[in-house]
Order: C-alpha cells, then structure tokens, then sequence
C-alpha cells in the first residue's frame, strides 16, 4: 500500500480485473464509496476522501475499470453494468462491509443507480451528481434515441466508433484537449464534436481546476488514452439489451440528488420536468431531497467540493 497526501493506495483484484483504490479513514468506520464519471478518476475525490474521513467515515474511491491504474479491458463488451457494478460489489467485499453509502457522479451515478437496482442489499443510501435516474424506454435505444434528437455530431454518437474519436484526439495534439473541452464546457445546451472541428480553440482548463490538478489528468489519460472511458458509452445500447427485465423497476432506497443548473444533463429536454415534478419520486419513492446548485456545471463536485461535502454528510449522518 502507498500512502501520500494522508491517502492510502492499494492495488485489489476485484472481478476478474486488478482495481486502484484511493481511500483514509479507521478500520470499522461507516464507509463511503465514491464513484467518478468520464473523464475523471478517483482524483476527482481527494477532497471528499480527505473531508469525509475526518468526519469520522472511512472513503473509499476506485479508479473505475477503464481509468486511470485500473485494468481496462479493450473491448466495449467488458463495459456493462454487470460488468461493473460486479467491480464494485466485489470492491465491497474486499472491505468487509455488507452496506455501504455510495457517491456517484456522471458515468458514476449511472453505475450507482444500476448497483441500487441490482443489489440494493448492499447500499445503505445514495448520493448521486448530475444524472438523474433514467427509466429504461423499452421503445428505442439510447443511441438511437441521442441521435434523433441531436444528430451525428453529439458527443454520445461521436463515440461510437472504436479508435475514431481516439485519433481524432491524437491527431489534435493528445489528451491535453479533449480534458480542456470537457472540464470547460459549461454551456447548458448539448455538447457537439464535429468531425474535424471538435478541438479546434479549445478553451483552457477552468478556474475549479489548479495547474497540479490537471496535470495529474493530463499525465494519467496520456498514459492509458481514453478508451477504457469511451467504452462505457460503446456499451450503451448492449445495456439497453441486456437491462430488459428491469424495465419500470424503481430505486427502493434513500436518495439525494445534486445538480448544477448549467449541467447539459440537467438541461436535456424533458429532464428538469422529470427532475421537478415528481417523475423521479415516482420511480425513486425514497428520493429525500433534490437541490439545484445555481451557476455551476457538469463536475460540479470539483467546481464546489465544500458545498458537496457538506451535502453529503448532512444526508448520509442521519443513517
């Protein structure tokens, strides 16, 4: 195990694969489970890690399969939530909890409602950012359905194909700008990557983010590029398959969920109505609280991870 920064490290085999987990926190403390979305890693967490674990909890965050120092499979076949919800169940394994608290941010919300769903016997509650529960539509696939409404160019579409978006980052000069597009997109409308055009005046990387910090992202994904991450959205419309008998299936436990109002998931049509007026309570009985974070985007845990930590203790102390 390697220790820096008060957090300890350590390289675990779960499921088939070898997993880097971050974690700090007593031996027998409630845990809490961070999971990161694209394009993070369990780096995004080491505020939360730090925070939480001196508050008397034990936090752990995993680089997610596909990411960071974590096997990642090169097929997109080895992305579905089976796949990786057994990573986590697994994950919990190895720290000898039956229940844990989750956290769950993008890619890694949506594997947090899918544990819930799957085993909601090991989730003592969730706290989930930026993407709200989404009922499976048994009519039209996911990428399909983001097609329709945004055409070719969406970003979901645009990554498709395996190795085309890669060498189109390679090509615009390597992982420096797809991290500066993402981490700085803070427009509310849908995200497009046009062939050819897509990191062309890229913005620079935004004020939530130091120099050391994206550094650290820029070292990491130049190391491993991103396909690992890419393969969780190749893997959609297999998910879609393979998710059929869960199809009007509700989270039975309790929920909190974050947004930013500048979030594009937030603001995908339909989404704030679903978030609103009671769609998500009807599939999400248990929801307890929804707050919208006024003027903050998409990583909105690293644009203000005070706010979401006090957030998250505030919700998973009463448990």
């Amino acid at each position: 195990m390697v220790t820096y920064d008060g957090i300890n490290h350590e390289i675990v085999d779960v499921n088939g694969i070898k997993m880097h987990v971050a974690e700090k926190g007593e031996e027998g403390a409630p845990i809490v489970v961070f999971l990161h979305g694209f394009p993070e890693l369990w780096y995004s967490w080491k505020y939360h890690i730090l925070a939480l674990s001196s508050l008397g909890y034990r936090a752990v965050a995993p680089d997610m399969r596909g990411y960071g120092d974590t096997d990642a499979p090169p097929d997109a076949h080895s992305y579905t939530y089976g796949h990786i919800v057994g990573d986590i169940i697994a994950l919990i394994d190895k720290l000898g909890a039956q229940e844990v608290f989750v956290v769950g941010h993008d890619w890694g919300a949506i594997i947090a409602w899918w544990l819930c769903l799957f085993r909601p016997d090991r989730v003592k509650a969730l706290v989930n950012l930026s993407v709200p529960f989404s009922p499976r539509n048994p009519h039209q696939n996911p990428v399909d359905m983001f097609r329709a409404a945004y055409g070719d160019h969406y970003y979901i579409c645009r990554f498709q194909e395996p190795g085309e978006i890669e060498d189109e980052i390679a090509e615009a000069g390597g992982a420096d700008k797809l991290l500066r597009k993402f981490f700085a997109y803070r427009d509310p409308g849908p995200l497009f990557l046009p062939k050819g055009k897509a990191f062309v005046d890229v913005p620079p990387y935004p004020p939530y983010l130091s120099k050391e910090e994206a550094a650290y992202y820029l070292d990491k994904f130049t190391q491993i590029s991103f396909t690992g991450g890419l393969n969780y959205y190749r893997a959609l419309n297999l998910n879609w398959e393979l998710t059929a008998p869960w199809t009007r299936a509700r989270v039975l436990l309790p929920v909190k969920f974050v947004v930013g109002d500048l979030d594009l998931s937030y603001n995908i049509p339909g989404v704030k109505e679903y978030v609103n007026k009671g769609g998500m309570k009807k599939d999400v009985p248990l929801l307890e609280d929804v707050v919208i974070l006024e003027g903050v985007g998409h990583f909105i845990q690293q644009e203000k991870p005070d706010v979401i930590v006090n957030l998250i203790y505030e919700f998973i102390q009463k448990f």
